[in-house]
């Protein structure tokens, strides 16, 4: 055997061997006195090791890599991120000792591009963050590497049959409640994956349950989902909303898997985070905010109709990495974004 394959075996060992060590993520009860028949459920994704929902793609878009074999012991790695994938790839590259570069807008929060760094990643900022793509792929040209491109692969590396996946995660943790087969599943989409592997899913095991993606305004795949001739948005639109939203529709996004999609401002999705912090006494992140505001609109709609049921959506991060940014007042004011009253709105119902 070559010593390029025996590299490889090493290299996915060293990755199954991670997996092994870890723990699934816990599902959060959320009792709701004020709606007894209605239970939200919040998949807490920041209990991975990286801290978010991106270090299951992280995984699955190195192993997809490295099976095709485009990744070899002396590839640099490349990836345009907001932040949050960038931190578990450079986690994986690290892991098996490869250089790691993440492409990033330049107003990504500091506190993100500290934990790239920590996990041995190198930063590449761009001040415009439509050309985070092109800015990987001349990297990766330059340096001889290869470009993860979350963007197009994700919906393709991970399994969405089964394999631990989210969706699978969520259906086994739920099998005991009241309500195993929530009403509705609610999550966001960056560059689609985890909406398509959920929807796919969904549909794979035929069940009742239906997708939300919830998005920020000044995101196009809410439009696309209603008129797929909308492919991007006008150069100047874009939402504060780190990990979620995009100025054009990705390869991995799949509307067709997604039942329903809400469109969320920004400083619904930055009080909902706040209110939701309180009450759980830690700090989660602004996507979050966004999946429990749309988890809102359903709360709301099935207690006036009489239904009971559950929700499940997804806690995506944890909160710190934004202590400079959606939980600094003096940034939210700056920017005219007035979130009390929306965090109001949640406290009363979570409460």
């Amino acid at each position: 055997m070559s010593n390029a394959r025996d590299w490889l075996n090493e290299a996915i060992r060293k990755i199954e061997a991670d997996f092994n060590r870890s723990a699934d993520t816990h599902l959060i009860r959320m009792e709701l006195d004020r709606f007894p028949d209605i239970t939200l459920y919040l998949k807490d994704e920041s209990s991975h090791p990286t801290g978010s929902l991106k270090h299951r793609l992280a995984r699955s878009l190195f192993l997809y890599a490295l099976c095709n074999q485009w990744i070899g012991p002396d590839t640099c790695v490349i990836e345009s991120s907001s932040g949050s994938t960038a931190v578990s790839e450079a986690y994986f590259a690290k892991m098996l000792g490869l250089r790691f570069i993440a492409v990033v807008p330049a107003t990504t929060a500091a506190p993100k591009l500290e934990a790239i760094r920590f996990q041995g990643g190198e930063i590449h900022k761009v001040d415009d963050p439509r050309t985070v793509y092109q800015a990987a792929q001349q990297l990766a040209a330059e340096t001889g590497g290869h470009y993860l491109d979350q963007f197009t692969y994700a919906e393709r590396a991970t399994d969405w049959r089964g394999n631990n996946n989210i969706a699978e995660s969520i259906f086994a943790q739920m099998a005991k409640e009241e309500h195993p087969v929530p009403e509705w599943i609610v999550c966001g989409a960056g560059t689609g994956g985890t909406s398509a592997t959920i929807g796919r899913y969904i549909r794979y095991r035929r069940l009742a349950t239906r997708l939300c993606v919830a998005d920020p305004v000044d995101s196009i795949f809410h439009r696309h989902f209603h008129d797929r001739a909308m492919t991007a948005l006008p150069p100047g639109a874009c939402s504060c909303i780190e990990g979620i939203g995009r100025a054009r529709v990705e390869p991995s996004f799949v509307p067709g898997v997604v039942d329903d999609m809400i469109a969320v401002e920004d400083a619904d999705s930055i009080g909902a985070m706040r209110a939701l912090s309180d009450v759980l006494g830690r700090r989660v992140g602004g996507s979050t905010g966004t999946n429990l505001w749309a988890c809102a609109q359903f709360i709301e709609q099935m207690a006036q109709a009489g239904q009971g049921g559950s929700i499940v959506t997804l806690l995506c991060d944890e909160g710190d990495r934004y202590s400079e940014t959606y939980y600094d007042d003096a940034w939210l004011t700056e920017r005219g974004i007035a979130w009390q009253a929306p965090a109001r709105r949640i406290a009363e119902l979570l409460g």
